[in-house]
């Protein structure tokens, strides 16, 4: 082994230093690719994909070249090891890595333009006051026109610095944006755990609890109603809890309420 001083450049990450923090980038890896492609000089775009877009498989697609499309989308995919502003449009373009077409690869070729319009983009990891683990994720029910599976994503920080994250499309077919949501929920959980057992490993433990953040509204009351009726066909539950559900089934005891009645008539006697 040989120490080479501080590090620089690594399999095509550059390594910047600075009184702010460390920066992360991969620039060089950019431009380079570009000019391989021959479009270095394309016209730039501000957003990766656009709005609203329609990819997916559909019967009358024009098919492009299988082999070109997949050596572009191999080096996207890692690129967005230090860009997770392309990580959605990745994930997208490389579903169809087997069967491509025209509308694909201008998908692709849109990437590339977002790419030339700020090549040095990059993840900067500052000193703060805390090590505190927060997630955010996020769902699109049922998104993929093709299938109709959910595309789901989510973002981890330690100490307010982005340090993973993940857009990929779910396995099976969610039947409601609440499962979408909660399926990502469960990814992104554990990758939390994850995180806070390696910070226990080198001695840190963050100040407080983790925070997870969602945005669907069904989530969030269902988290903050844990009681549910299901309950007790799941799991042993508290007497309070067991009969607060039994009286919110309708469930009745005839016995009790014919008892009731009769000393009911009796005083009325």
């Amino acid at each position: 082994m040989k120490e080479l001083g501080e590090l620089q450049y690594f399999l095509g990450i550059e390594v910047a230093r600075s009184k702010h923090g460390i920066f992360l980038s991969q620039r060089k890896y950019v431009l380079d690719l570009l000019t391989e492609i021959g479009m270095l000089d394309c016209k730039p775009v501000d957003t990766p994909i656009e709005q609203n877009h329609k990819l997916g498989m559909y019967p009358d697609q024009v098919p492009t070249d299988k082999e070109r499309y997949q050596r572009l989308v191999g080096p996207l995919i890692y690129l967005s090891h230090t860009r997770p502003d392309i990580a959605y449009d990745v994930s997208m373009v490389s579903q169809f890595m087997h069967q491509p077409s025209e509308a694909h690869m201008n998908g692709v070729t849109r990437i590339m333009r977002y790419l030339k319009a700020a090549p040095a983009k990059g993840l900067m990891f500052s000193k703060h006051t805390h090590i505190n683990l927060e997630g955010y994720t996020d769902a699109d029910w049922a998104g993929s026109i093709t299938d109709r599976r959910s595309t789901f994503g989510y973002f981890t920080f330690v100490g307010s610095n982005l340090v993973t994250w993940r857009s990929k499309k779910q396995r099976v077919v969610a039947r409601s944006s609440a499962e979408a949501e909660f399926r990502g929920m469960a990814q992104v959980l554990s990758e939390l755990l994850w995180l806070r057992r390696l910070l226990k490993d080198l001695g840190v433990k963050p100040l407080k609890a983790t925070n997870l953040y969602c945005d669907n509204k069904a989530v969030v009351e269902i988290a903050h109603n844990p009681n549910q009726l299901a309950d007790i066909l799941t799991k042993a539950v508290s007497s309070k809890v067991f009969y607060d559900s039994l009286d919110k089934l309708g469930m009745r005891d005839i016995c009790t309420n014919l008892r009731g009645s009769v000393s009911q008539d009796k005083n009325k006697t």
